[in-house]
């Protein structure tokens, strides 16, 4: 977690009225803000409280996914206006002790082998000491971080939060945890902000579909920048680039060929193979392990015709590693 942060202009938590899960450029601000202001979001989760510290695996078939992810806001920012780009410092964020991870029915097609997962399933993390419990003794380390930062979009109407957009949304950027910046083009008058779809970790590529999803509480300051123009989210964030935040042994499975997308469906199919026969791991335990502590990396994109992606595994997350 990050150290205390300054004192906050405004809170705002989940109620009817100040959560939504689709973007829309009519809604209306639950609140305004100046520029500079610092806001505590509080988030609920990205099912939107349908799934609970005592769900179990049966509750997936009565999920409502229209109403993930559930987004708190927005925040009207007095002063942004289109062109501008909106300045999000990430200062603290603080989970409620659990999350969950789940592996949605295939026909969901949510997840990069969905195709081969054809039924659900459920783990729920318990969350302490900077760690999540996972079975046979794996402890996953907590990075927490939105999946959701971003503002309203120029086109009028609903829009689906599941597929990011250039003014930002549903990234999934690991790396945006407290002491982050991020960088928002604006493309409505007073941006409209939102933010949610916590996550106290999660791989890079978040494989399964999900991370570790939590509750979770943003404290963020929002700037107008004025001075600026982007035409796509940037970030500035202190690293490092690992999958656990740490310098350590990792273990690495490759794809390779002439598309990037399969290229990344193997490395993350003979990823699960090795942490069935070298861990003991099930098939859907090693899938929803990809999904919170794998990170899936580009290592080339240039040796015509085929690509690499490599799947990267901390080994300190297992026992006596």
């Amino acid at each position: 977690m990050a150290s205390e942060p300054d004192a906050v202009d405004h809170e705002i938590r989940p109620d009817d009225d100040t959560v939504h899960s689709m973007w829309d450029n009519s809604l209306e601000p639950v609140r305004t803000i100046e520029s500079g202001e610092i806001v505590q979001f509080t988030c609920r989760d990205s099912t939107d409280g349908q799934l609970g510290p005592d769900s179990t695996v049966a509750d997936i078939a009565n999920l409502d996914v229209s109403r993930v992810h559930a987004l708190t806001g927005p925040v009207a920012v007095e002063g942004a206006q289109p062109g501008d780009v909106l300045e999000v410092e990430l200062l603290d964020l603080e989970h409620e002790g659990w999350g969950h991870s789940l592996i949605l029915p295939s026909e969901a097609e949510l997840g990069l082998l969905s195709d081969e997962f054809p039924e659900p399933d459920l783990h729920v993390w318990d969350l302490e000491d900077g760690v999540a419990q996972f079975v046979d003794g794996i402890e996953v380390p907590l990075d927490p971080f939105p999946g959701v930062v971003g503002v309203a979009p120029e086109e009028d109407g609903s829009h689906e939060t599941f597929p990011p957009r250039s003014v930002g949304g549903n990234m999934d950027i690991k790396q945006l945890t407290a002491g982050s910046t991020v960088y928002l083009p604006v493309a409505v008058d007073d941006a409209l902000f939102s933010i949610g779809d916590c996550h106290a970790a999660q791989g890079d590529g978040e494989v399964c579909g999900t991370g570790i999803e939590a509750p979770m509480t943003v404290t963020c300051r929002l700037e107008v920048r004025s001075d600026r123009s982007i035409e796509q989210p940037q970030f500035e964030t202190t690293g490092p680039f690992t999958p656990t935040g740490r310098d350590e042994p990792m273990y690495g499975t490759t794809g390779i060929g002439d598309d990037l997308m399969e290229a990344s469906r193997a490395a993350v199919r003979s990823m699960i193979d090795h942490l069935q026969e070298e861990h003991g791991l099930d098939r859907s335990e090693a899938y929803i392990l990809c999904s919170v502590a794998v990170d899936l990396k580009i290592n080339e994109a240039v040796n015509a015709p085929n690509w690499v992606v490599s799947a990267y595994l901390p080994e300190s997350i297992f026992p006596d590693e």
